[in-house]
Formats: structure tokens, sequence, C-alpha cells
């Protein structure tokens, strides 16, 4: 079943090309979750020559399945997908920009609103962090008050990495640990305080006595697991009392669990909801949804930017939408999840293997619930390649995996797994073990 050997892997063009990145692009590559040392350092293919649908071919022309983070979850469709991609190219085309605004981000506006009703106006941006600094922004401006409540990752920007101004480990505990708030100005320290979800009286304890300084309290509805919609009733609850704007961060849940943002099924609608990655199926495009009362305020601050007037990103979140909308995708998508979080918890069963598996079906991950869990995660993914597979303790469902590639799936995991179970795999793992948070991938 093996398609690749070890050796060929690491004597791959991406491996060489990846070693020359680090000495001209600092970090090596510009998004951190597509680092090769998160995975298989000295053996993930890193580049890609051409993907399609669930497939991805490396420099040399190796094919593989893409059955780890599909894009860090933006290409929810699957890659290159023909509809879509005919229709940004014929706009394309039509001209990319021009000295006149498309009509197609004000269509793109009704389609979003149509699946919020509960809100009123859209502003646009190209990425999820982006989009989230123009959230914060506009609730600051409509509260005239400076200091953010948040809990979960966010994006990269000043606003956010404020929170570790003071003692450097505040974010640790918001998935993204050993961030460091280097270049983000002194005076914004203490205005953004992270907190733990799923708990309303925590919360009002953290802040008694700045109820009054708080513009926004900002949370993701649901990421890792199903959400409560007792706590985010509460919570919005709790906003308006404190007459702060309630902002959902759906950048990774949007589009997951049903058209729109996952808020839908749990019926609270926050005063403005973040999308991004999914909704264009890779390409930059990012909407910040809220009510009239509040997204009035963007007029009273400076929000603008050229490239959010191209046609190319409103074009395909469009036809993203239309066919997510048409094909009913998002059980497509909890169906396959399903199917191979059932994989990974038979197969680990049968090779008794402890194993956290958690995530909600098209966002599923597992975890080794071992003290060399680094050297297992490693191992996985360096096995998985072999056999033809990207693959990660994370998987991201796309419309375009299919059920019939889970039998080979199945057979690769299963093989690895009895590998790890028989304790082969110490002297098979030959390669760098992966790293895990910022700090062990910054070149000192």
């Amino acid at each position: 079943m093996t398609k690749y050997s070890l050796d060929q892997l690491k004597k791959s063009k991406g491996v060489s090309l990846y070693n020359l990145a680090k000495e001209i692009i600092p970090g090596g590559t510009q998004l951190l979750s597509k680092r090769p040392e998160m995975f298989a350092p000295d053996v993930w293919p890193s580049y890609y020559s051409k993907a399609k649908g669930s497939q991805i071919w490396d420099l040399e022309g190796r094919e593989f399945i893409d059955m780890s983070i599909m894009a860090v979850g933006a290409c929810i469709i699957g890659y290159a997908d023909d509809e879509i991609d005919e229709t940004v190219i014929e706009k394309i085309k039509s001209g990319v920009n021009s000295s006149l605004n498309c009509p197609e981000e004000v269509e793109l506006a009704n389609i979003l609103i149509e699946l919020h009703p509960w809100f009123q106006m859209v502003r646009y941006a190209r990425s999820g962090g982006e989009a989230m600094s123009i959230a914060v922004r506009i609730a600051r401006a409509h509260t005239k008050k400076d200091k953010v409540l948040f809990s979960g990752y966010h994006g990269w920007t000043d606003w956010y990495l404020a929170a570790n101004l003071n003692d450097g480990n505040h974010l640790d505990g918001q998935l993204m640990p050993g961030l460091e708030p280097n270049g983000v100005p002194r005076g914004l320290s203490g205005s953004a305080i992270p907190f733990d979800a799923n708990s309303i009286s925590s919360l009002k304890n953290k802040i008694k006595g700045i109820e009054k300084d708080i513009a926004a309290i900002i949370i993701e509805p649901a990421r890792g697991e199903e959400a409560s919609k007792d706590y985010l009733k509460d919570l919005k609850d709790f906003a308006n009392e404190i007459k702060a704007v309630l902002i959902f961060d759906e950048i990774t849940s949007g589009f997951r669990m049903c058209s729109g943002g996952i808020h839908r099924k749990y019926e609270v609608y926050p005063d403005i909801a973040v999308f991004a990655k999914s909704m264009a199926n890779g390409y930059a495009m990012a909407a910040i949804l809220g009510n009239e009362r509040v997204m009035q305020a963007a007029q009273k601050t400076f929000i603008s930017s050229t490239n959010w007037t191209d046609r190319v990103g409103p074009t395909a979140a469009l036809a993203t939408i239309k066919k997510y909308i048409r094909e009913k995708v998002e059980k497509h998508l909890i169906n396959i999840g399903t199917l191979v979080k059932e994989i990974w918890e038979t197969e680990a069963k049968k090779n008794n293997i402890n194993l956290k598996i958690s995530g909600l079906p098209s966002l599923a991950s597992f975890s080794f619930e071992e003290k060399n869990f680094q050297e297992l995660n490693t191992f996985f993914t360096v096995e998985m390649l072999k056999y033809g597979f990207l693959g990660f303790r994370q998987f991201k469902t796309s419309f375009a995996h299919d059920e019939k590639l889970l039998p080979d799936y199945r057979q690769a995991v299963s093989k690895i797994f009895n590998e790890i179970n028989s304790g082969n795999y110490l002297k098979i793992l030959d390669t760098p073990i992966h790293h895990s948070g910022f700090k062990r991938l910054t070149k000192e």
C-alpha cells in the first residue's frame, strides 16, 4: 500500500525550497498554520504544483489526498472547483477593478442578509484577522469605550496581541501559546482581556468594577465543540446589560453546520458576526455583518481600502454560497466528518491506543493521550505521507471528500495505529519531531 518512501519524501523539491524560504522569508511561510514544522519537519512537502478536489500534487508531481487542514478550512467546496473558478474567471476577463464599484458587493450583501435577517448591514475585508479588527473598531466607535473582552483565537493584529502586554502569557489558553507582543504599543496594555468560555459568573467576576469600560465581548460561538445555547444567550443578555457589542467570530465555524453562521442553529443573534475562510472557497474574502444600530458607527471612523473593492472576492463568495445552499453541502460535511471520527475511534480501540477525539464533525481532531504525543503526532503524519495522504491530527472536511476515499484511509490509519501499539514506531521514525506553539518556530 505504501506509495512513497521516506527517502523520496526527504529529498523532495519542496523540502529544499522551504530551506531556502527560511533564509529569505521570516518564519519561512506567510501563515503559521502552514509551516512544515507544525506537521513533520524535513518531510512535509511544503509546496504544491496543483490542487483539485481533495487532491494535492507536490513539486515532483506526486499525488496526495488531503485529509488534513484543507487550506486551513478555507476550501469548503474543494480545491479548484470548476463552477466557482469559471465564474470568477469570466469576471476577471471583464476587469478585476475599476474607478467604479462592482455590483457583486451589493448582491453579496443581500444574500448574506437573507441568510441572517437579524442583520441589516455588511462591510467587507479580505482576511479574517483584518475583518476582526474592523469589527472591534466599529464596536469601539459605537460605544465610545476601549476595553474588549474575548475568548478564543481572533487574529494577529494589535488589539488582540495587546492581551499579552502585561505578563506575556494571557493568550496561552486561547489556542495560541507563546505569542510575544513585540511591536504592539505598550499603551494598549489592559485593553484586551481574555476570558474562559462557558462561565458567565467567572466572566462577571473578572471585570468587576470596569463593566462600564467594555466596548465589546467577542467569542467563537463554536470551535472545538458544540456551543451551549444557554451560555450564548446569557452572554448576549450580559452584553446588553453592560451596553457592550456582542461579536461572534464565525471565521472558522461559519458555513460548517448550516448555510451562514452556526449561530443560526442556536438562535442566538449577536450584534456583529464575522465571516472569512470558507465563504469564498479559498479566494480572499471576509464579511462583517451587523445590525444597523451598531454598523452605522463605521461611518464615524475611518475604515477603507482599495483592495476591498475588487470583484474577485465577492464573485467567488456568491458562487460558493449559492452552490453551498443548492447542494446542501453541510449535510455532506457532517456525514464525512462523522465517518472519519468513527475510523479514528474504532481503529484506536482495536489497537489499545488512548485517543481523545473532539470537534464538530466538519472540524474534527484527535490527540494522543500519551507523554510522547509529539513523537506520535509526527509518526502519524510521516506514515500517512508514505501512504499518499496529507494526514494530520486535524481533519477539515470539504464537499470534495468522497466516501470512496475512506476505505484506503481507514487501512492506512489501521496500519499506523498498529505500529504505534506494537512499539515499532520508535524504530521507524527517522525525522525531527514536529513543533507546537509559536516560540519553537522562531529562529533565535
